[in-house]
């Protein structure tokens, strides 16, 4: 059997997180493997947000450690959780809307050359490549000249995404995706999330909907009040079985016996 702890990405051993008297996560035990998507799933208070907060290094948390590579990191933070690659595509989209494709790709990563001038050819014609070779974008009606506020959603979220690939992201934390998109502009954010796979990258998608979730996962994990309640590969378990242990635990708070 191949050993576990080096085809993991990442993973967290024994994470407890408090606010005040409030405990927000407890013995957390999760990881993500190499190439793989796991879909993260819980109510609102789950505990999901401080999870993927932890991961990111925004809240240290007060017990256990990070592994990343079969190697515990020290002191984990936002700069080491970026320097080993893990990056997130936000809700809120996180670009300039009133910048062009090409400058938000290289936002803050600028090409330039020895005398600091920008190479904006070179960045566009990387952009060019980018977009059709990390995402799939084949429309001529963007252009690396295209400016992000005049683009659909989804095709926000996806340069959002082929900026992360592009610079080596190893783990990409999509929170919330999906949000306030219509069906088919849902359905190119899904088939984004397909290519981070197909690069050899791994993810974490949060959603609400499980019916969104189920076909890009690899593996589904439950948060119910900080816990990790049930975990299963996507073989284990239908759509429709998922469905149902998700109505059960938010109905009992417990998985079916057989799971």
């Amino acid at each position: 059997m191949e050993d576990k702890k080096l085809s993991s990405l990442i993973q967290l051993v024994g994470i407890y997180k408090h606010f005040g008297g409030v405990s927000a996560l407890e013995d957390i035990n999760f990881e993500v493997g190499s190439n793989e998507v796991v879909g993260l799933i819980g109510d609102n208070g789950a505990g999901k947000s401080t999870m993927i907060k932890v991961i990111m290094g925004v809240h240290r948390a007060d017990k256990g450690k990070i592994c990343f590579k079969g190697e515990e990191v020290k002191n984990w933070s936002v700069e080491k959780a970026r320097k080993c690659g893990v990056e997130t595509v936000y809700q809120e989209k996180a670009l300039g809307e009133k910048q062009t494709v090409w400058s938000n790709i290289f936002m803050g990563r600028e090409l330039s050359n020895r005398f600091g001038f920008l190479k904006i050819k070179k960045a566009k014609e990387e952009t060019d490549r980018i977009m059709k070779d990390y995402i799939g974008f084949t429309s001529k009606a963007i252009t690396p000249d295209s400016f992000v506020n005049t683009m659909s959603g989804g095709e926000q979220q996806g340069v959002a995404i082929a900026r992360a690939l592009y610079f080596n992201a190893e783990l990409i934390i999509l929170d919330e995706p999906t949000t306030a998109l219509s069906l088919s502009e849902t359905k190119k954010v899904l088939d984004f999330i397909k290519k981070i796979k197909e690069n050899g990258r791994s993810a974490i998608m949060i959603s609400h909907s499980i019916y969104q979730l189920y076909p890009v996962s690899d593996r589904f994990v439950i948060l119910d009040r900080g816990k990790i309640v049930g975990e299963f590969k996507k073989e284990e378990i239908s759509l429709d079985g998922l469905v149902e242990e998700m109505y059960r635990i938010a109905t009992t708070g417990h998985l079916s016996k057989k799971s």
